[in-house]
């Protein structure tokens, strides 16, 4: 199939969740349900999913050997959304050797005594390698906007916090993705889209199975009753944030077959636009491997 039919197939799954401009963006206007009317058992997408797998390996192996590009992938949700079980199946067959995933937990010392954006910038992909922010920068106007009292750690001068801080910080959040691209990094941002009735179910079952106890947290709880804050929060992130060069993607994530779908396109038409070449080899280089070969055909 030639790459632009491709690069059209796959704009179908992603055109309809791709936010490139946030001045009149919403939440409410998508669906965390949404399937585009797809309708597939497990199997069938398990397939589909698997074929995509198959093509970002090879789309990766094509990145790392031309070591010019590299691709950043930003994953935020709210809890039980599915962020962890995305990433493991999308990438499922890339090589790990070309890809890092980058999960944020509470910040150090060492990363408080910093300006923000610090810990993040220092794990951003190098040249030929992806990337995978599981949680990110973003959190700097998420969680902590939630929750203000985690400001005074950072140890941020009085005077500089003031009314603005969070457009402050949205400012610079956008700066530094544009910064990024311009020096050839890919931004994908993915926010899976859960509704609050499919995290309680989620919350149930997780408390239901004993196989899942693990992964509750009671905290999870009490961070439901600042869901209206954070959707205000989140909305505000991405219409300041969107942009055509570092898209946010409102991937529907009630259906989980279909939030791998979305995201699996998104990536591989992402890396298809780049229309990836392997490095090609210079005369001097043909006549290093003419003459490599002749003496492996000599040696017995």
């Amino acid at each position: 199939m030639p790459r632009q039919d491709i690069i059209d197939a796959l704009g179908k799954y992603t055109r309809p969740f791709r936010v490139t401009g946030g001045e009149d963006f919403q939440l409410k206007n998508f669906d965390p349900g949404d399937t585009l009317g797809l309708k597939m058992d497990k199997q069938e997408a398990a397939h589909l999913l698997e074929r995509g797998s198959e093509w970002l390996a090879m789309e990766q192996d094509i990145l790392y050997a031309q070591d010019s590009w590299s691709l950043l992938l930003v994953f935020q949700a709210m809890d039980a959304a599915g962020k962890d079980g995305t990433i493991k199946h999308v990438m499922s067959r890339v090589n790990p050797q070309g890809c890092d995933v980058v999960s944020f937990k509470q910040p150090s010392d060492e990363e408080l005594s910093h300006d923000f954006l610090w810990r993040y910038a220092t794990k951003v992909p190098e040249r030929g390698r992806i990337g995978i922010f599981n949680r990110s920068y973003y959190e700097e106007v998420l969680v902590v906007r939630v929750h203000q009292e985690l400001l005074k750690p950072q140890k941020i001068p009085p005077a500089l916090v003031g009314e603005r801080i969070w457009d402050e910080r949205l400012a610079d959040i956008a700066r530094f993705e544009d910064y990024l691209t311009r020096q050839g990094v890919v931004i994908l941002k993915f926010y899976l889209n859960l509704s609050y009735e499919k995290q309680k179910k989620r919350f149930l079952e997780r408390l239901d199975k004993p196989e899942k106890n693990w992964k509750f947290s009671a905290a999870d709880v009490h961070e439901r009753r600042h869901w209206g804050d954070y959707m205000k929060a989140y909305e505000e992130a991405i219409r300041a944030t969107a942009s055509r060069a570092a898209p946010w993607f409102i991937v529907p994530a009630d259906n989980k077959w279909f939030t791998r779908l979305v995201v699996a396109a998104a990536i591989v038409e992402a890396v298809e636009k780049l229309d990836l070449r392997y490095p090609g080899v210079t005369p001097e280089q043909r006549k290093e491997l003419a003459a490599a070969r002749e003496e492996l055909e000599r040696q017995k």
